[in-house]
């Protein structure tokens, strides 16, 4: 059995306490957050035994194995920190943290002390995003020559909201357009080229995000993110020999279609029971039962390339978390 903590109480909190669930060997054991009582109404609706008013109380419980940190961007690495402090093993909410800086400072303390830590991209460990990976390692579309994929939500957000918060580590890339990247990431690997364009808010972050990266080999990526707007949330990976469509929403589709030159479209379905979080969460059980400090699915340099990419494009659009 892996008993698990949670570390905050907000709706992703809860969406991923819901998928645990449905994970063989998974339980529940303790919650924590700032206040008593919003941890005591967490582990009522959840069925976690104890609840901690602190996040040092939760990572010092001597009974857990591992402990999800769920908060706003901003606090990520205190969070993890503390938790890895306490020799608990970490699934950290994506992005790991506000910038490469802080995000190494967390691996680094993880390896010295040779404690797990994952970032919870949970695209990473979808069965059918595995699979459309491995379709094209295969050669099922050629070699790749370019992605196009976008996240935009509708809005409108208040002044008063995390997504327009600079202190919080708003605006639309972090939160939104780190999946685009994330999936150009995973098929591509790190771009040689970076040019991204962003229309900011009063508060200082982007509100809507174009990227185009480039690699030696010839591929592009056209990416895009945005609160301004609900966009179709979908992907498309092209290859010399045919395509991949992943529909709405790409990091968690009900299917994926494989083109391939001359012949009939090929359906790829998904199972999508549950919220999708369950994977993640079954990865953290399978590294740990290996002893493993890091998921191959997952590894920390997948983490801190796609955190420079981040950096990268968050200087060239002029959006500073300083």
């Amino acid at each position: 059995m892996t008993r698990w903590g949670i570390l905050s109480t907000g709706h992703i909190a809860g969406r991923f306490a819901e998928d645990l669930r449905l994970v063989p060997g998974a339980e529940l054991v303790a919650v924590g957050s700032r206040t008593p009582q919003s941890a005591e109404l967490f582990a009522a609706r959840h069925g976690a035994v104890r609840a901690y008013g602190s996040w040092a109380e939760l990572a010092a419980d001597p009974d857990l194995d591992v402990i999800y940190v769920a908060t706003p961007h901003a606090a990520h690495h205190e969070a993890a920190m503390t938790c890895l402090a306490a020799g608990r093993a970490v699934l950290v909410e994506k992005p790991c943290t506000l910038d490469l800086a802080t995000s190494a400072e967390l691996i680094e303390a993880a390896r010295a002390r040779g404690v797990f830590l994952m970032e919870a991209m949970w695209m990473r460990t979808n069965p059918l995003i595995l699979r459309v990976a491995e379709l094209i390692a295969e050669g099922a579309i050629g070699e790749v020559t370019s992605v196009r994929a976008d996240f935009g939500a509708a809005g409108p957000f208040s002044p008063e909201h995390r997504m327009r918060a600079r202190t919080l580590g708003g605006g639309a890339l972090l939160d939104l357009g780190v999946y685009p990247l994330s999936l150009a990431h995973l098929l591509l690997g790190v771009p040689q080229h970076v040019q991204a364009w962003a229309k900011l808010t009063p508060e200082g972050v982007d509100a809507n995000t174009g990227i185009v990266l480039g690699w030696d080999s010839g591929a592009v990526a056209t990416l895009s993110c945005g609160m301004v707007g609900a966009t179709a949330i979908t992907a498309s990976i092209t290859g010399t020999t045919g395509r991949i469509d992943l529909p709405e929403p790409f990091y968690r589709p009900g299917s994926a279609v494989l083109h391939r030159l001359r012949a009939d479209p090929e359906t790829i379905p998904a199972d999508l029971t549950g919220g999708g979080y369950q994977h993640e969460a079954a990865e953290v059980q399978r590294c740990l039962a290996a002893g493993l400090i890091e998921s191959p699915l997952v590894p920390h340099a997948a983490t801190l390339e796609v955190m420079a990419l981040l950096d990268g494009i968050r200087g060239r659009i002029g959006v500073d978390y300083a």
